[in-house]
C-alpha cells in the first residue's frame, strides 16, 4: 500500500475537479487529483460540446477533457488513477483527513470532493449504444443540433418537463412519454407544457427499444411499450433525452459532510464549504440546478480558493 501526502486532494476528476487542480498548483499547494472510475466525467460520454467558452467550433468532449487534464498536470498538479472509498478525519483538530483506496492512503490538509453526478439512465441495451449519438441526458447541452427535428423526452418530473419546454427553441416537435398517467411536476410546469404547440405527451408507456442507422450513426425510432396492455408501438424520432434524474455521487462522504434529501452535498451560499471544516465540495456533487460543465469549471476555481485560504488561516492561527 502507496501512502500518498498532500496539502489539498482532489477527488474527482470532472471539469471541477480539474479546474480546482489548477488554481491549487497555482497557489503551490501542490495537490493530487484521484481521477474516480470514470476519468474525466460525464463528458467523456459527449461528443460534440458548442458551450464551453473558448472554442469558435464544437469541440469534443473527451477531447476537452484530456485538455483539462495536461493543464492540472503541466501546473504541477499529480494525478494518480483510483477511486477512493471512503475518508475520515484523522485529529481532534479537523485538520487532517486520510482518504483511502482498495491500495492507497492520502493524507491531506484539506478536501475537495468533485465527483459529480451521474444521469440516471433506463438501462436497456440499445440505450447504450447509442448514447451520444442521438440518445442525450442533457437537452441544454446536446438541444442545439436537433433543430427542426422531432425528438423525444422520457419521464415525468420537473426535469423533463423543463427539458420538453426548451427543447421547443430547437425541435419542431416534443414528445414527453411518461410511464404513468400524471406527471410529478409542479403544477405552474404543467401548465406551460400542456398549452405549447409543440408539446405532445404520451401517457402510460416506457421505452422498450431504441432503433437507429450505422451509417452515420444516429436514432431514427423507437419503440414504446404500454405498461397497461403491454402492447408495442413505434414512433419516428430524431433524438431521445432520458430526464429521470441524476444521482449525486455522495456515498462515500455521508458520514463527513452534510447531504440533502436528494444526495447533494449541502454547501454554504455563494461558497463550496461544507459543514465539515477544510473539506469543500464543486461541480454537479453540490449543484442540483444547472448541472454545466462551465459552472463546474467555476465552482472548482471556487474550491480551489476556498481550500487555499483555509490552509492559510490554519496555518497563522
Amino acid at each position: 500500500m502507496a501512502l500518498y501526502e498532500t496539502k489539498v486532494l482532489i477527488i474527482g476528476s470532472g471539469a471541477a475537479g480539474y479546474t480546482a487542480a489548477i488554481y491549487a498548483a497555482r497557489a503551490n499547494l501542490s495537490p493530487i487529483v484521484i481521477t474516480g472510475m470514470q476519468p474525466g466525467g460525464q463528458l467523456t460520454m459527449t461528443t460534440d460540446v458548442e458551450n464551453y467558452p473558448g472554442f469558435a467550433k464544437a469541440v469534443q468532449g473527451p477531447y476537452l477533457m484530456e485538455q483539462m487534464k495536461l493543464q492540472a498536470g503541466n501546473v504541477g498538479a499529480k494525478i494518480i488513477e483510483d477511486e477512493v472509498k471512503g475518508v475520515e478525519c484523522i485529529d481532534s483538530g479537523e485538520y487532517k483527513f486520510k482518504s483511502s483506496s482498495y491500495g492507497n492512503e492520502y493524507l491531506s490538509n484539506a478536501l475537495i470532493i468533485a465527483t459529480g453526478a451521474e444521469a440516471k439512465w433506463l438501462g436497456i441495451e440499445s440505450e447504450e449504444e447509442f448514447k451520444g449519438y442521438g440518445v442525450s441526458a442533457c437537452a441544454t447541452c446536446d438541444g442545439a443540433f436537433f433543430k427542426k427535428q422531432k425528438v423525444a423526452v422520457i419521464g415525468g418530473g420537473n426535469t423533463a418537463v423543463e427539458e420538453a419546454l426548451f427543447l421547443t427553441n430547437h425541435a419542431s416537435e416534443v414528445v414527453l412519454i411518461h410511464r404513468r398517467d400524471q406527471l410529478r411536476a409542479e403544477e405552474v410546469m404543467q401548465g406551460r407544457l400542456f398549452n405549447n404547440p409543440k408539446i405532445k405527451v404520451i401517457w402510460d408507456h416506457v421505452v422498450e427499444e431504441i432503433i437507429g442507422e450505422e451509417n452515420p450513426k444516429r436514432v431514427t425510432a423507437m419503440v414504446l411499450k404500454s405498461v397497461r396492455n403491454q402492447e408495442l408501438k413505434k414512433i419516428e424520432i430524431d433524438g431521445i433525452f432520458i430526464a429521470i434524474g441524476h444521482a449525486p455521487n455522495t456515498h462515500v462522504f455521508k458520514n463527513l459532510v452534510k447531504i440533502d434529501d436528494a444526495g447533494y452535498i449541502v454547501t454554504q451560499p455563494g461558497t463550496t464549504i461544507t459543514s465539515k471544516a477544510g473539506v469543500f465540495a464543486a461541480g454537479d456533487v453540490q449543484d442540483k440546478i444547472y448541472r454545466q460543465a462551465v459552472v463546474a469549471a467555476g465552482s472548482g476555481c471556487m474550491a480551489a480558493l476556498d481550500a487555499e485560504r483555509f490552509i492559510r488561516d490554519k496555518t497563522t492561527e
